[in-house]
């Protein structure tokens, strides 16, 4: 009984110090700073950090270091993955987490191929199951890995007020799983209210529904209309592409985002 009782104290403090020490390495890692050179080819492929605020630049550097340093990031069809196409994907990942403590605690895996990819998409209609390919841009996995199309990651970020970009998408849909699953219901940010979202939410996605049926052009992507969680991520990149218009057209689902996410994108200038 004793020797058990040892064993059992023994793997409790190696566990311990396991969590201890990769707190520490978390830490160590997010103190780290961005070459002028890595500056360069980030301020290039994703200009809208151009318009982060001083005090988020040093949150910001430090989750881009802390992504690559957790995220094997694997080029697939030939692609070979380059410093360009590395500080883009953490960069715009990086972005939309770095006004909060949230992170990609589960991610290990970047799949990333030269452009649109076909996916196997199974489909469930009572006792019939039928398994179609779909072509995408990108996809998410709950616990990942996540999966970027590099021609529309690259365009995503270049292209900075349009509202569309892939990998804001995807790792939305990666911070929406860290609640246990992908349902539009991320965890809350310390004093916000589950309730108080879960009604903006879904009062918004339903209006969103109405219009997409009457064929009213929104400021939403129709995408959005899907279900929760896809209205969810394309809400997330129009908050940061587009903030003027969310605010102008669902002005409590923006209040929401800016609580949840610890940012607020319309004041940057």
């Amino acid at each position: 009984m004793t020797l058990f009782f040892g064993l059992i104290l023994l793997i409790s403090a190696a566990l311990i110090w396991r969590a201890w020490r990769k707190r520490q390495w978390q830490q160590e890692v997010l103190a780290s700073r961005l070459t002028d050179a890595e500056w360069q080819i980030m301020l290039r492929e994703v200009p809208l950090v151009r318009k982060l605020p001083p005090a988020l630049k040093a949150p910001f550097e430090g989750k881009v270091a802390l992504f690559l340093n957790q995220v094997d990031l694997v080029g697939c069809n030939g692609l070979e993955v380059s410093d360009e196409i590395a500080l883009s994907i953490a960069g715009q990942a990086a972005l939309l987490v770095v006004g909060t403590d949230a992170w990609y605690k589960h991610l290990t895996t970047v799949l990333i191929y030269p452009g649109a990819f076909k996916s196997k998409q199974t489909r469930q209609e009572g006792y019939v199951v039928t398994e179609e390919e779909v072509v995408r841009l990108g996809e998410s996995w709950s616990r990942g890995p996540v999966v970027l199309s590099w021609r529309d990651v690259q365009q995503g970020g270049l292209n900075d007020d349009d509202g569309l970009n892939v990998v804001l998408h995807e790792f939305a849909h990666q911070l929406d799983d860290l609640s246990g699953q992908t349902d539009g219901a991320p965890p809350m940010a310390p004093g916000q209210s589950f309730a108080a979202w879960a009604e903006v939410i879904v009062d918004a996605y339903d209006r969103h529904v109405t219009n997409v049926d009457a064929r009213r052009r929104t400021v939403i992507d129709p995408y959005g209309a899907t279900n929760h969680e896809e209205f969810f991520a394309v809400v997330v990149e129009l908050f940061f592409e587009r903030p003027d218009a969310l605010r102008a057209t669902e002005p409590d689902v923006y209040d929401q985002l800016a609580m949840l996410l610890g940012v607020d994108p319309i004041t940057w200038s």
